[in-house]
């Protein structure tokens, strides 16, 4: 085999070989079964890779903050013992997946990442009760649901990437449709909101009709399908 074939052909195997390499050393797993995995882990390692300010929001116990859209990610993390396991989350599985991807390049041999982060931790029951209120009440929500018009919710944040890719025309749709009433809501403004309806992705939509869910849909949705959906 000639030279020139034979080198895009060990390339290739190089990026199949390391690439699963790394998804064997990852493993996403479900908030329910990375508590109890911190739990059976002696002096387990919690990786926080949030914002700062979301972290003094709200983290586990005994967690690490080290910030992925920062800029000494790096440097931080190699404090961190790569022979024991390392426990990764963020708000809804984003940023862990990077970051647990760059663990795997790293040298770290046994990664968990808890599939769907903060925001499905909460709603799988698992954060610590708290009587501290963030943001609307559900009282307050239920009042926006009184109308004679179909609802739709949107619940969003400003880094989530899909949210942003469709803000531009939900937004339209708020001015052009007569027969929906279209209300945003912050996701990071409204986490008490989150847990009790139980919102496990973002973005979120839910589209109510005489304060009933008619339909919910979680993930990106292009703007036909839901012009079709509305």
């Amino acid at each position: 085999m000639k030279l020139y074939k034979i080198i895009p052909f060990l390339l290739c195997l190089l990026f199949i070989s390391c690439n699963g390499q790394s998804k064997k050393e990852v493993k996403s797993i479900k908030p329910e079964e990375f508590a109890q995995k911190i739990k059976s882990t002696s002096q387990p390692q919690i990786l926080d890779v949030r914002t700062p300010k979301e972290f003094s929001d709200q983290h586990l116990d005994n967690a690490v903050n080290i910030n992925w859209n920062g800029n000494d990610f790096d440097k931080k993390v190699a404090e961190l013992d790569r022979s024991k396991p390392v426990f990764v989350y963020c708000l809804s599985g984003g940023r862990s997946s990077k970051a647990s991807g760059k663990l795997a390049e790293l040298g770290f041999k046994e990664i968990y990442e808890m599939d769907g982060g903060i925001v499905k931790w909460n709603a799988s029951g698992l954060a610590k009760k708290s009587n501290e209120t963030i943001g609307m009440t559900l009282a307050e929500y239920e009042k926006l649901l009184i109308s004679d018009k179909k609802v739709l919710i949107n619940f969003y944040a400003d880094w989530c990437a899909p949210c942003v890719k469709m803000k531009p025309y939900i937004t339209k749709m708020q001015k052009s449709l007569k027969d929906v009433t279209i209300i945003r809501l912050d996701a990071d403004a409204n986490k008490t909101l989150l847990t009790e309806l139980k919102i496990e992705e973002l973005p979120t939509l839910l589209l109510y009709e005489n304060k009933e869910v008619k339909w919910k849909h979680s993930g990106f949705i292009s703007e036909d399908d839901l012009t079709k959906k509305l």
